[in-house]
This record gives structure tokens, sequence and C-alpha cells, in this order.
């Protein structure tokens, strides 16, 4: 859709080129385009949002000062900027914590002493800064857990100014998730709606708003490079997420912030940076923090399923290259499936017979390929739910019933496990 009519007429007495503009103001009408019967229809070719690849409108509008806005990224911000909000947090850390190993060091102490340690401070304060969005007029606000983890005091700032004091009510770590509560004393704030992020596909325009490296109210603009990236390809292995994979930057700061679409709805939190590399940032996708928003809210742990099995994907190709080495602990069936390398003691795969280098073909009848897969369809299972796991050892199938177990019980599970 076309968001200005430009009109041009020539002036035949002096030959110049004057200029008569009309600019449509499309916000009026349509504040985001119309998902039934806007310019992307789902599935569909799609066109360049309004504002995008029109060229620059020049002439006697622009001069009178008559200039509209006709940008979705500005009605997108308009919507879900003011409810995105700073969080300034503070803890108090042992005065040794941090430092360099060095002041440890038996030579250090010995060549400059025990005074030099004894003048640190016992304690010091850590301040960390990051983003959140509201969800609630009455000041329930989400973020990442990271942001806000083992702080003692949090204060959330909204871009009018406004200041309030926040009280965690809730984290989970394997989800990088909080819900921070603040007292509004009766004032309503405004609140970020919330889209659909299953909905989104690779190539849409995606908006990131949040507050980098201290810098308030900052707008970047991209789109969605890639969906469902596992927390072991993002390079953090101890999450338990499938992240969007975005190039509207994100830096230091942004983490809590929104990833928003082009209809001005919250469908990411962003998350995470890869420190290698440029224009490649991670949001969590909005309908996995919708499913737990709630339980954190009120203070509950949320559970998370787990078999107790660090795995790869296997292909013929890979089991064949394993089997041409004389060196290879094992002959692998040429078949594809997902590979045991380790089964953690008294897990539930443990318990179950899982064994080092059965190979994973099937859970509950569906077949599996990827390892990927079967984190995907555990995740998707309740604590104590019994999937039946078809493996094959050597040239046997076998058929293992597994009762999943509760990741948040199980510290060194939460180490060494994706």
């Amino acid at each position: 859709r076309s968001a200005c009519k430009i009109e041009q007429e020539a002036d035949d007495n002096d030959g110049g080129g004057g200029t008569s503009v009309s600019v449509g103001n499309w916000f009026s009408d349509n504040p985001f385009k119309d998902r039934s019967s806007g310019s992307k229809e789902r599935g569909g070719t799609g066109t360049l949002p309004p504002g995008v690849g029109g060229g620059v409108v020049t002439g006697k509008a622009g001069l009178l000062g008559g200039k509209q806005s006709t940008s979705f990224v500005t009605a997108a911000v308009r919507a879900v900027g003011p409810a995105v909000v700073r969080i300034d947090t503070e803890r108090t850390v042992p005065g040794g914590a941090g430092l360099d190993p060095l002041f440890e060091d038996p030579l250090f102490k010995k060549f400059f002493g025990e005074d030099l340690q004894k003048q640190l401070p016992k304690e010091r304060t850590e301040r960390g800064q990051g983003s959140g969005f509201i969800i609630s007029a009455d000041g329930m606000l989400v973020t990442n857990a990271h942001v806000v983890n083992g702080a003692q005091k949090v204060t959330v700032t909204l871009t009018d100014g406004r200041s309030f004091t926040g009280v965690v009510k809730g984290t989970d770590d394997l989800l990088d998730l909080a819900v921070v509560k603040v007292e509004t004393k009766g004032m309503s704030l405004p609140v970020a709606p919330l889209g659909v992020s299953d909905e989104l596909q690779v190539g849409d325009w995606v908006i990131a708003v949040g507050n980098p490296l201290g810098l308030d109210n900052t707008v970047t603009l991209g789109i969605v490079s890639s969906l469902n990236r596992s927390a072991a390809e993002v390079g953090i292995p101890e999450k338990r997420l499938n992240f969007i994979q975005t190039d509207a930057a994100i830096n230091p700061g942004n983490s809590g912030g929104t990833l928003v679409n082009e209809f001005g709805e919250v469908v990411g939190i962003n998350t995470a940076i890869r420190a290698n590399a440029e224009g490649i940032g991670f949001a969590i996708p909005i309908d996995r923090a919708k499913s737990i928003i709630g339980e954190l809210a009120k203070g509950k742990k949320i559970q998370h399923s787990f078999l107790g099995v660090q795995m790869v994907s296997l292909t013929p190709e890979f089991a064949r290259q394993n089997n041409e080495d004389p060196n290879a602990p094992v002959i692998i069936p040429e078949i594809d499936g997902v590979i045991v390398v380790r089964v953690l003691p008294k897990s539930p795969a443990a318990e179950a017979g899982v064994r080092r280098f059965d190979i994973i073909q099937a859970i509950d009848g569906v077949t599996i390929k990827t390892a990927k897969e079967v984190q995907s369809m555990v995740d998707r299972t309740k604590v104590g739910q019994v999937v039946t796991m078809r493996v094959m050892r050597g040239d046997r199938p076998l058929d293992l019933p597994v009762k999943t177990g509760d990741l948040n019980l199980t510290t060194s599970a939460q180490q060494q496990l994706r």
C-alpha cells in the first residue's frame, strides 16, 4: 500500500519543476497493517511495508511543515515504547569477589604482604542495568532472569521519567525469564500488547526496543533471520529454549527488552548476542514466556522435564566414518537417529536402562532424527510422565519406558545436560 500520493504539475511558462505534494496520513486510518487484507498475507509474497523503498518526498508539503510520518516502525514504537522500561539493579557482593586471581597467589601475598588484602573492602556494591516491559496496568512486568538475579534493589524507570521500586516475584534460570512487580500507588501504567510468536516467518520485519549501554529508549530495525535456534546452537546449552534469531541490533542493556512485529505487538524478549559476530541477536519467543508468566507472578517454581542423557544427531554418513576408524570404541548402526554419548548416573534414563551408544529412533511412536527433536519432545512432556523410547542397541531394537524427572531438583544435571 502506498503511504503517500505525489502529484507533480509542470509550469509551462518558466519550465520550472514546481511540485504539489499530497501526503496521505496512513496511520490515521490504519495504525498497523491489517492482518486479514493488508499488504502482507501469510504464505504469500507480500509487499514492502509502507515507507520502505518509496524514495524521498519533497515539495511544498515539506517546506510548509506538513510532513506526516508514514513509518510502520514509528507506529509500532508508539504502541509499545511507553511500556518498555529501564531496570537498574544493585547487589552486595564480598569485597574479594571478581578480583584478579593474582591477589590470591601465595607468591603475590609473600611479596606484597597480607596488609594489601586487609585494605580491600569486605563488601562492595555491584550495579547492573537491563530492560523490561509492562504487561499489566497495575505494574507487573517481564524481563530476563539474568537481569535481576541476586539483586537486593530493583529500580524501574519509565520513558516518561517516573521511577518505581520493583520486587522480583519469580525467576526461571533455565528459560531466563523473570517477573517483577512495582507498586503503582493507584496509577495506571502503559501496557505492551502481546503478539503470537508462532506466526513469525523468516524475513518478517522486527523492531528491538530497549536501553542498550545506558542509552534509553533505543530502537533498531531488522528482520527475523531464523526461527527455533536451539540454546546449544546459540552457545548457551544450559538453557532450555529455542530462540528467534534477528539482525536487529541487540547490545548489552537490551536484555529483557521487546522484539516487536510490524503490527506493534511484542513477539520476543531480547536476551542474547554472539560476542564473536555482528548482526546476530536472539530473543525468547513471547509464546514461551506467556505459558509461565502467571506461575512466576505467583512465586512458583517452573518444572522442567529431563531424561538425563547427552546426545548428538546421527546420520548414516557419520556412522560410516566412525565404523571405518580402526580406533572407534564401538561399531554404530548406519542409520538415522540420535546417539546417546553419556547417561547421567541416577537419572531417569539410567533407571530406565538407557546405555551409552544407544540410538534413539522414536519417542512415543514419533520418529526422531535429531537431538533437537528429542529435546523438544521432552520439553513438551510433564514431569513424571512416562515416555516410551525406541532405541537400537547394536542390532537389537528395544522399547524403554522412561519416567521424566524435574531438572530443577538435579543441580548436577543442570550443569551437564542440555
